[in-house]
């Protein structure tokens, strides 16, 4: 048996689940956007439901405001796990390791809960400042949840997210052969140089890898937004969240193409990083 079947034999099972449960869930949230839904009557396919969302200003307000919330999620997120891995790397401390990988064992949802009972404004820390005199009462800090900023979902998502990317790096750092790094140091690199031109090109691609994952995930995730995000614009998640729950199941279709926008989006967005991450590749 050759080592490519044996592969695809392997792997055969684990990709008929995803193809079954994802493509098959993709398809059938497809044709309920396109107005199928035999058990309601509704039979005959037509844009109805994508021309009702693109004529929304509301559908916009929340596309820009979970893009937002995903880059800003996202990219704080790298930049901290990157410096983090670095840190783990020279420290070299197990103890260290293992304390920071602890957040990934929480779920979002109690992550949530715990990030609003610290910054909100009858949290841990208004009290806190207000007991060191920062703010007169607690009711004078600032409020983070349910703001049009949406920090509190963003620190929910960095706090998250920062150890799942940081140990995806700190794996690839095994590979930077530290005499590259030492050969470089006595040629006159600097500490900037030394990591732009021998550890980044050998951790960019887990970097990119990682980074994508938390864009998608905070682009399509719920229940964060749902729970600490204001009413109106709402993450696009929520915002299908809301119309699947709609007792007249007419409003099904206009759920289900959210949904797919979301997903649409998602895809060209990442078509669009993974091609600006190689571009970047190719002139390093």
């Amino acid at each position: 048996m050759g080592g490519r079947l044996k592969i695809a034999l392997l792997l055969a099972p684990a990709l008929a689940v995803i193809g079954v449960l994802f493509a098959g869930g993709l398809v059938a949230a497809f044709a309920q956007s396109l107005g199928y839904l035999p058990a309601i009557g509704m039979t005959e396919l037509s844009l109805v439901a994508y021309r009702e969302i693109l004529s929304d200003e509301g559908f916009f307000d929340s596309l820009v405001l979970t893009l937002y919330v995903s880059g800003v999620s996202t990219g704080v997120s790298t930049v901290l796990a990157v410096l983090a891995a670095l840190a783990l790397r020279a420290s070299g401390g197990r103890v260290s390791a293992v304390v920071f990988q602890l957040p990934i064992t929480i779920p979002h949802l109690v992550a949530a809960v715990g990030i609003a009972l610290v910054v909100g404004q009858t949290g841990l820390g208004a009290r806190l400042a207000a007991l060191l005199g920062l703010v007169g009462e607690p009711g004078d800090f600032p409020a983070l949840l349910y703001d049009k900023y949406s920090v509190g979902i963003i620190l929910t998502y960095v706090w998250k997210e920062v150890p799942f990317i940081a140990l995806v790096v700190l794996a690839s750092l095994r590979g930077v052969a530290s005499e590259l790094e030492d050969v470089a140091r006595t040629l006159g690199a600097g500490a900037w140089q030394r990591f732009w031109y021998v550890v980044f090109p050998v951790i960019s691609p887990s970097v990119v890898a990682a980074s994508l994952l938390v864009f998608a995930f905070t682009f399509g995730a719920f229940e964060v937004p749902y729970l600490l995000g204001k009413s109106y614009p709402t993450i696009l998640p929520v915002m299908a969240y809301n119309e699947y729950r709609e007792i007249d199941l007419a409003a099904r279709p206009t759920a289900m193409a959210i949904n797919v926008l979301i997903a649409l989006v998602t895809g060209t967005v990442a078509a669009l990083y993974l091609r600006l991450a190689r571009d970047l590749g190719r002139r390093g």
